[in-house]
């Protein structure tokens, strides 16, 4: 995080320097290139045929260049689907399990089957709902044991290895 906060400040000090730079433009007769840069397109066009609006709007602008600099970044997050901090928006629910390992997706059948069968699975039942190998099974299951998010136990009638997921009776 802090890594982007610092890449953040990085663009939008390099936008603020290209803005200057650009304003700097009137003195060869091309006064709003600034205002083009960073959204304004209508008083950017105006500045240009009017000189800066006599150099006076481009003298103002020199003010005010570091808000058309924030508000142009707020608009390009905005259309990129990011916040003002850069934090992705309306990220749907398909797209993060795109990313997810194939161990955190049969994390995820198993702890759906246990829910189903009242917060305890066996491995076989594990493997008949997930379609997933014994050893894959097991293999998570060694996991969720470690971390302490299932007990282990044996079913009294069958005998049967039971793991039960304590937050899912």
């Amino acid at each position: 995080m802090k890594a982007e906060n610092s890449n953040n400040n990085k663009d939008h000090q390099e936008r603020l320097l290209v803005s200057y730079i650009l304003s700097g433009g009137l003195f060869f007769g091309l006064g709003g290139l600034h205002r083009l840069y960073n959204g304004k397109i209508g008083t950017g066009v105006l500045w240009l045929l009017t000189g800066g609006v006599f150099g006076i709007g481009q003298f103002v602008d020199l003010f005010i260049i570091p808000n058309m600099v924030d508000e142009q970044e707020m608009r390009l997050r905005a259309k990129a689907g990011l916040s003002p901090l850069g934090v992705p928006l309306n990220q749907p629910a398909v797209a993060t399990q795109l990313y997810r390992s194939p161990q955190e997706k049969l994390t995820m059948e198993l702890l759906k089957a246990a829910q189903r069968r009242g917060g305890q699975l066996t491995v076989t039942q594990a493997v008949m709902e997930t379609g997933a190998t014994f050893a894959e099974i097991e293999a998570v299951f060694r996991e969720m044991l470690k971390s302490g998010y299932v007990k282990i136990d044996n079913d009294p009638e069958t005998g049967a290895v039971t793991y039960h997921f304590h937050e899912l009776n």
